[in-house]
């Protein structure tokens, strides 16, 4: 093919993405009332509040679109998949295929993680500091917001077993580096938990501690890998 015959290919795959998430997000509409309401169910107080005559409708719009971002992933993936498949060798293929398959299966597990076990602990641990005369009036949206802005934090750190792994397989970085910098690796899962948490230390645990077993996973892994190269290359 020609390279504007690849800027061709290249449109229609994009096009092709675009009208997925379009379509899903327009399906995922009619079923926002219902994943709101299960969003509201995690929330331990009776009720949340819409302080806009718009907020509501927001709110599952952006509910629609998140639910038809993460729903049309797979699909854009294949689609890019296809696009530059012919270009790498079978071996090649058979290893971006297994990192994408894997980021994106550690995207959704970092993000229902977040959802199931986070969420709810960081939400108790907050109101709890109410008083008798100091109630809850927590926005639909602000709640919303939280949630998602939560989700998708550990979504993208449960991406790190994938990136040291790279990393290991380019030569930027050895497994043996990454086991005697352990100290500093440390260091820097807390503040990035600490960044990308709310401000209180228990989050900051549930966060901090899985990212720590993906990191000595991620150097095991890397370990195996590494180890194999040579023999992979003869």
């Amino acid at each position: 093919m020609s390279f504007i015959d690849h800027l061709e290919e290249l449109r229609t795959v994009l096009i092709q993405s675009a009208a997925a998430f379009i379509i899903l997000t327009a399906v995922a509409w009619f079923f926002s009332a219902g994943i709101l309401d299960l969003l509201v169910r995690s929330v331990p107080v009776d009720s949340l509040y819409f302080q806009s005559p718009t907020e509501a409708f927001m709110v599952r719009m952006n509910i629609s679109l998140v639910a038809g971002l993460m729903g049309s992933f797979p699909l854009v993936f294949f689609r890019l998949w296809a696009f530059i498949s012919p270009a790498l060798f079978f071996h090649e293929r058979r290893k971006v295929l297994l990192f994408a398959v894997a980021s994106t299966a550690l995207f959704y597990a970092g993000a229902a993680f977040c959802y199931l076990v986070l969420i709810p602990v960081v939400t108790k641990f907050f109101l709890a500091y109410g008083i008798a005369r100091v109630n809850p009036l927590i926005s639909v949206n602000s709640y919303f917001n939280f949630v998602a802005r939560l989700c998708f934090a550990f979504g993208a750190v449960f991406q790190l077993p994938i990136v040291v792994l790279v990393l290991s397989l380019l030569g930027v970085v050895t497994p043996r580096w990454l086991l005697r910098q352990w100290r500093y690796g440390v260091i820097i899962i807390f503040v990035a938990a600490a960044v990308l948490t709310p401000p209180d230390a228990i989050s900051m645990m549930v966060m901090a501690l899985p990212v720590l077993l993906l990191y000595a996973l991620s150097i095991a892994i890397a370990f195996a890998v590494v180890r194999k190269k040579p023999g992979e290359r003869e």
